[in-house]
Order: structure tokens, then C-alpha cells, then sequence
């Protein structure tokens, strides 16, 4: 009976002898390369086996071609998520077979690799916690000891003893893209930090949040350089189409100054995103951004500083979809000369001083005026350092028209 119902459904009879060979390698702990060899033999088809974190963690399939296949995620190809009590533990690739699969076996067969791979990868997720824990109070500043925050380092594997750097990793995808690139930009930033700095901790600066700082044991100096290195060549090639900004801090000798090093770290990476043709940057290249570090922890007078300065800017730019900043940032960066920056943004010089005028109309700061350029840099910098990104519409403008633009 049970035959004759499934030759009338289509579905495939289940391979008893396979599904005994399942319960086997998971009783004898054969780990998990062995269980999918054995559920792609249950179900006649090929599968993957991939992490949270888009790690592959087992592959059975009947060729490289057909391999390359899953990977790819072609149209014949479905994809499982893996749940234990609600709670996604990785995804399975599965290629369509020819007669469908019955759905009773295929939910008993992904519940048992479920199963395995929380039983497995549990050890790993609770170090992960353990070590984002520790970081994250590191470089909050709330372990007051030195020699407490060593001995619970080195519990961690990792020895801060001997000097450390602090590296800050951002990344944005430019297209829509897959919900987890998260977790597999943390993946990658711990990988390519590892293989510089065996010990080095990484972790989200927050849930969800798409930055990742990394605390790694640097003894010379030179391993936080070696490190961005390997992190970016990670990132270039496991996260395509993403837009990335890195920055990394100075070598700190003291383990407590982990926190200063933090936001060293962050005023770097801020100022990189404000600049488009770089990727990373290091504290010690930031320049006068510095003296701007001591307001990192307590950013009010940073945020009243911009207020007062480059804020009607934005405003103006955002609603009229004109570039009062980018003329402003262009002409500090031209050493306050009006033809070298209408040269550089192919315009005449008559629009670039209409500008001006308007950015004094607006601020009340004269950038004809060494005080009122000074303000107005020290602004720009303040709006970097605060993470504030600028508006993003062209401008247009038609000769002295205040850089509206026509609608």
C-alpha cells in the first residue's frame, strides 16, 4: 500500500539503508562532511551545507561542475533554512532530483543536520559570545585593571599584554543583497585579521549593525598595517559589490588605553568615508582631524560646532540639490584659491564666488576671511569626525542663480 501511494505521488521511496548510514555518522560523531554524504544519499540529490555566516561547512555533490552549480544558486537549486527551536543555525542547497522528494523525509533529514550543526557549532557561537563580550567592555572602557583584562584576554586566546591595535571596519552594500552579509562580514574581517594576528577578537559594534571592530595583539606596530591588508583582501573578494571603509588606530602599549585607541580608530574610519577614492586610513594620517579626538566620547560640542557652522549648508544642498559643500571642501582643499577650484569643478569663477556668497548669506563666515575659513574647515571636519555624510544630489547651477536648479 504505502509503495503503490508513493509511485502515485511521484515521490521517491526512501532509502532505508541511508537513513540508517545518517543516525550512524551522527552517533559516531563522524561529523558533518560524513552526515551530508550520507542525507545526499537519502534524498538521491546533491547538497551544500552553509553556516550563518556564509561559511560552507560540507559539500556532497556529484561533481565539481554540479558543486559550482549549488554554489552559484541556479534555478534548479532550493535553498533550506536550517532551524533549531526557532533559531536559523545555517542554510542547505539542494538540487531538484528528477522524481520529488518525499516531504516527510526531507524534513526528517534536515531536522537530524540541523540538529548536528547546533550540536556542533554551540562550543563555537559560545566563545564568540564570550570573546564579544569581553571586547566590547575593553573598549568601553570597563575593565579598570590591567592585569584583570590580560588573564581574561589570554582565557580568550589572545594576549593584549604585549601591545595592541584596534581596527574599524564598515561596510556598505551598493546593491540589494542578501540578509546575512552581516554575520559574513564578520566572517571575513576575523579570518584576514587572524592570519596576521592569530589572537585577534572580532565583533559587531552592535546587533545588526553593519561595523565591525577588531582588537588585535600588535607587539612592533606593524601588525595592525599587516592586518587591514589581509582584512581588505578578504572583504574584496567574499563580499563583491560592497563599498568599504576601514580605520585603524595607533599602536597602544597600555591594554586600559584600548578604549582611546577605539575611537581613534572611528575618527579614521569617519574621515575615510568622507573621502570616496579611499578605503582605509590610519589615525596618524588623519591630521588635524585630531584635535578633534578628545570630543569622541562626548560629541555635544562636536555637534555644535557643525550646528553653527556647516549645517545650513547641508540643509540648503539637501533641499535645493545644489553643492554649496562640495565648492566649500574643494576650495580648502585648492589652499583658498577661487580659480584653481572653479578648475577643478569645470565652472566658471563668477558661479564658485556666488556660492561663497551664499555660504556667507547662510553662515554668516566669510571665506574670503582667514577666521571664516577656518571655521568652516574646522566644521567640515567636525561633520567627518561625527559621521554626518553629506548630501549626495549634483549641482546644477545656471551662472549666478545660487546654485538652484531649474525644475
Amino acid at each position: 500500500m504505502a509503495d503503490r501511494a508513493q509511485e502515485q505521488s511521484g515521490a521517491a521511496a526512501p532509502d532505508l539503508a541511508a537513513l540508517a548510514a545518517i543516525t550512524d555518522a551522527v552517533e559516531d560523531g563522524a561529523g558533518l562532511p560524513a552526515i551530508l554524504r550520507a542525507a545526499a544519499r537519502a534524498l538521491d540529490t546533491s547538497l551544500i551545507l552553509i553556516d550563518r555566516s556564509a561559511t560552507v561547512l560540507a559539500v556532497a555533490a556529484r561533481s565539481p561542475a554540479d558543486e559550482r552549480s549549488l554554489m552559484r544558486d541556479a534555478d534548479d537549486v532550493t535553498t533550506i533554512e536550517l532551524k533549531v527551536a526557532e533559531s536559523t543555525v545555517g542554510r542547505l542547497r539542494m538540487r531538484a532530483s528528477e522524481r520529488p522528494t518525499d516531504a516527510s523525509l526531507l524534513r526528517l533529514v534536515t531536522t537530524l543536520i540541523a540538529s548536528e550543526v547546533e550540536r556542533v557549532r554551540a562550543p563555537e557561537r559560545a566563545s564568540e559570545e564570550a570573546a564579544t563580550s569581553f571586547m566590547r567592555a575593553v573598549l568601553d572602557g570597563r575593565i579598570e585593571v590591567r592585569d584583570d583584562l590580560i588573564a581574561r584576554g589570554k582565557e580568550l586566546g589572545t594576549d593584549l599584554g604585549v601591545g595592541a591595535t584596534v581596527v574599524i571596519i564598515r561596510a556598505h552594500p551598493r546593491n540589494p543583497t542578501e540578509e546575512d552579509w552581516r554575520r559574513r562580514l564578520l566572517a571575513l574581517a576575523a579570518r584576514g585579521a587572524r592570519s596576521i594576528a592569530p589572537g585577534a577578537i572580532a565583533a559587531a559594534t552592535a546587533d545588526e549593525a553593519p561595523e565591525i571592530a577588531v582588537v588585535l595583539p600588535d607587539g612592533d606596530g606593524e601588525a595592525g598595517r599587516r592586518a587591514v591588508a589581509a582584512i581588505l583582501r578578504e572583504l574584496e573578494s567574499g563580499l563583491p559589490g560592497f563599498a568599504f571603509a576601514v580605520g585603524r588606530s595607533r599602536r597602544t602599549e597600555d591594554p586600559l588605553e584600548l578604549h582611546r585607541a577605539r575611537n581613534e580608530a572611528l575618527l579614521a574610519a569617519n574621515v575615510v568615508e568622507g573621502e570616496p577614492e579611499r578605503v582605509e586610513l590610519g589615525y596618524e594620517e588623519t591630521g588635524t582631524y585630531q584635535l578633534l579626538l578628545p570630543h569622541m566620547n562626548d560629541p555635544i560640542e562636536l555637534r555644535r560646532f557643525y550646528d553653527e557652522t556647516v549645517r545650513p549648508l547641508v540643509a540648503y544642498d539637501e533641499q535645493y540639490e545644489t553643492d554649496l559643500l562640495g565648492t566649500l571642501s574643494t576650495f580648502l582643499e585648492c589652499d583658498a584659491n577661487v580659480n584653481a577650484t572653479a578648475q577643478r569643478l569645470i565652472t566658471h569663477r563668477h558661479t564658485v564666488r556666488y556660492r561663497f556668497e551664499r555660504v556667507r548669506e547662510l553662515t554668516g563666515l566669510d571665506v574670503s576671511s582667514t577666521d571664516g575659513r577656518e571655521k568652516l574647515s574646522l566644521g567640515l571636519k567636525a561633520m567627518r569626525v561625527l559621521g554626518i555624510a553629506p548630501p549626495r544630489g549634483p549641482a546644477h547651477e545656471r551662472g549666478a542663480e545660487g546654485g538652484r536648479v531649474p525644475r
